[in-house]
């Protein structure tokens, strides 16, 4: 009798993939690098301090009287302490380390990555709100102490310190552009001179009414104009809805166009990949 061995067969066998990370895995990995990375440069905090500091305390010091005796402005502090607000978060990025990052090839290296593109920018956005907070605070603890006192109680102090920060994050799309297209850390540091039109052409020193001329015009097209008011509403005026929604649509408006020149860019280098 003889028996068959029957036929085998070798089924093939698959390896299932890994699924991909979620989009909020992609955004906390690159937010948590950069935001160890504000805390392990602490010696970035004194010079940004010093610049909305100096001002505020100049400005009070040499134009309050004039300002308060002309009848201009009725508490110049008061006015003052939204400006030295927006000098401390305007040029805050991470664009510096973003250069370090492209020069040293590890920015190529995670574009090899299945990681999301917008995640990318936007973790690196979460580390310039903290540190932005962090440069708000001695601003605003400054102007306690020296007398600035909020209509709006508490809780205008906490929305004072978000709108600043909106500001912040809204202007510093310009230095990840800057970085991303050029990966040039001396473009980078120059890119806060792209801030002096917005500072000086506006309500810095008076309020929009006392401007003429050519500066009036500028000052109404200017969105740090509006972003002022809202602050200054929060300070001296109690909640003023127009006023906060104008500022708040300004700051929107130039995150809109400062970010999509990120991503503009961002694309660009990707491709050159």
């Amino acid at each position: 009798m003889t028996t068959t061995s029957p036929l085998t067969h070798s089924e093939p066998t698959y390896v299932p993939l890994a699924a991909r990370a979620s989009m909020w895995h992609d955004f906390a990995t690159i937010a948590h690098r950069a935001i160890r990375g504000v805390f392990r440069e602490p010696e970035f905090f004194i010079p940004a301090l010093i610049t909305p500091v100096f001002f505020f305390v100049v400005n009070v010091g040499a134009l309050q009287d004039f300002a308060q005796g002309s009848g201009t402005v009725q508490d110049f502090k008061a006015f003052q302490l939204p400006v030295a607000i927006i000098f401390a978060v305007t040029g805050v990025s991470r664009a510096s380390a973003l250069v370090t990052d492209i020069q040293s090839g590890y920015f190529d290296r995670l574009l090899l990555t299945p990681i999301r593109r917008p995640m990318l920018l936007l973790g690196l956005m979460a580390a310039d709100f903290v540190s932005v907070i962090l440069l708000t605070i001695p601003v605003l603890l400054l102007g306690l102490v020296l007398g600035v006192s909020f209509e709006t109680g508490l809780i205008g102090m906490l929305v004072f310190l978000l709108y600043g920060a909106l500001w912040g994050l809204a202007f510093a799309g310009f230095p990840y552009a800057i970085a991303l297209k050029t990966g040039n850390p001396g473009a980078v540091n120059a890119s806060f001179i792209l801030f002096f039109p917005f500072a000086f052409l506006t309500t810095t020193f008076l309020p929009k009414e006392a401007l003429t001329g050519w500066l009036s015009t500028v000052a109404t097209y200017n969105p740090v104009t509006y972003v002022l008011s809202g602050l200054r509403s929060l300070v001296s005026d109690g909640w003023k809805a127009d006023l906060l929604l104008q500022g708040l649509a300004a700051s929107l408006g130039l995150m809109v166009i400062s970010f999509g020149l990120a991503s503009l860019a961002m694309r660009g280098r990707t491709d050159r990949g």
